[in-house]
């Protein structure tokens, strides 16, 4: 484990290590400043540390949320790019490799495009299920693992809100990305000891 944080700080990253869920909001919380504009990614990690709720629930920071129920798409649009620009992006991570690469698939790109480009920060929410060895790896996850998933999940929910199911594994992942570095502790690496997200 050693080896591997020290390549993950060789690259760029600023890192902690936390043990759980509870760990990790509480430190994201304390990451995130009062005063802050912030920046929203497609992530289940981030919303199973209850971090998603609490920044919903705060008054004093900026959050461009393009969840929120009821806005236009339009609206969701006008957001998703203002979050590109904030103080703090936040989101999860598809996969890291012990060699220091983030990999990861989009959609509509908000969220590969701030991890690469735009945010002063970007806090990326990491459960150990989404280490993996290599790129290679990093990508053949994301196929078999992260997009099978989020499709049942995303066409569930859009049964729910009666609308046609659309996702597959055509139009799930349509903007691949790696990182192998970043200017040093733009990006900030919250690694949790326990299985998060897809």
């Amino acid at each position: 484990m050693k080896k591997f944080l020290s390549k993950l700080e060789e690259v760029g990253y600023q890192v902690y290590e936390v043990k759980n869920k509870k760990e990790a909001l509480a430190l994201s919380r304390s990451l995130i400043k009062p005063g802050m504009s912030v920046g929203l990614g497609g992530s289940t990690s981030v919303k199973d540390i209850g971090l998603l709720d609490d920044l919903i629930k705060r008054d004093d920071i900026t959050l461009f949320n393009q969840y929120e129920v009821g806005i236009s798409m339009e609206e969701n649009f006008h957001r998703r790019r203002n979050g590109m620009i904030t103080d703090m992006f936040v989101t999860g991570t598809n996969a890291l490799s012990r060699d220091g690469k983030l990999i990861n698939a989009d959609g509509s790109g908000n969220r590969v495009a701030a991890m690469i480009f735009g945010p002063v920060n970007v806090l990326v929410i990491v459960g150990k299920n989404k280490i993996v060895d290599t790129k290679e790896d990093g990508f053949k996850r994301i196929m078999e693992v992260a997009a099978i998933k989020n499709i049942d999940r995303m066409n569930n929910l859009a049964i729910k809100n009666k609308k046609e199911p659309r996702h597959n594994l055509d139009n799930i992942a349509n903007k691949f990305t790696y990182i192998k570095a970043d200017v040093k502790d733009r990006i900030i690496l919250i690694l949790v000891d326990e299985d998060l997200g897809y």
